[in-house]
């Protein structure tokens, strides 16, 4: 049973939602909220919570884009479904600029929102599979272009916050006191996405070594990757995996 947020600010809308999504056998709405600030503290508060579906244009403060950058600042790379009848230049850039790089779906909200055709994208989202709408299709691939060249574009704002700090040396209490972070786990989450997301987490032997090599990546700001015997490598101009020389160019 999947444990779903449901953040739509068109009570009518809400709750036809709701009732689809039960009468699926196959979802829970753990939640129901209007704005993003409610969605944010709803996820702090702890309840359980696989997916998330978020419509873009919200009661409060916050729009979803920016909802779901705070929640997934605290709950690093939470699945996020977004619906919206946007489709100008503007949110795209908006969407971009988030930052969010996996674990979301877009599909255009009209009259024909329904639950049986949203279900399958948030079990997606849950299992951490991507579904791109097509009209975004391009700027996807110049992303994914952008990540091959560089770690940081691999990370989300938040986690390319902490990977600076880790490369200076500070511990997760520090860490969470200076970006006061309301649970000091949040730092050991995301530390474990940077390792995910730079392949660390597969060949190193423990934590201290993921984040010694973390560290070394933000210090040189490239690509490495260690094979099991210890062995670095560095991406070449031909984009091939060659071994690092440090004493040359390195």
């Amino acid at each position: 049973m999947l444990n779903v947020l449901l953040v739509e600010d068109n009570l009518r809308l809400q709750e036809a939602l709701a009732a689809g999504f039960e009468a699926t056998g196959k979802a829970r709405i753990a939640g129901r909220c209007t704005s993003g600030e409610d969605a944010l503290q709803f996820c702090i508060d702890g309840s359980p919570v696989d997916a998330i579906l978020m419509d873009v244009a919200l009661a409060g403060e916050m729009n979803g884009i920016e909802a779901a950058v705070a929640i997934r600042r605290e709950f690093p790379r939470m699945p996020v479904v977004f619906y919206s009848i946007q489709d100008d230049d503007d949110y795209y850039r908006a969407f971009r600029k988030s930052g969010i790089l996996s674990h979301y779906g877009y599909v255009r909200k009209s009259n024909y929102l329904l639950p049986e055709m949203i279900l399958p994208l948030l079990e997606d989202a849950a299992a951490g599979r991507s579904f791109i709408d097509p009209d975004i299709e391009t700027r996807v691939h110049e992303v994914r272009h952008m990540d091959e060249q560089s770690p940081m574009a691999l990370l989300e704002p938040n986690e390319q916050v902490v990977a600076q700090m880790l490369a200076q040396g500070m511990t997760n209490e520090q860490i969470a006191a200076r970006l006061g972070f309301r649970d000091k786990r949040t730092i050991s989450r995301t530390n474990g996405q940077i390792y995910a997301a730079w392949g660390l987490a597969a060949n190193a032997t423990d934590e201290k070594t993921a984040r010694t090599r973390a560290a070394i990546i933000m210090q040189t700001g490239r690509m490495i990757q260690w094979d099991d015997n210890g062995t670095a490598r560095v991406l070449d101009e031909h984009g091939q995996w060659v071994v690092w020389e440090t004493g040359v160019g390195g």
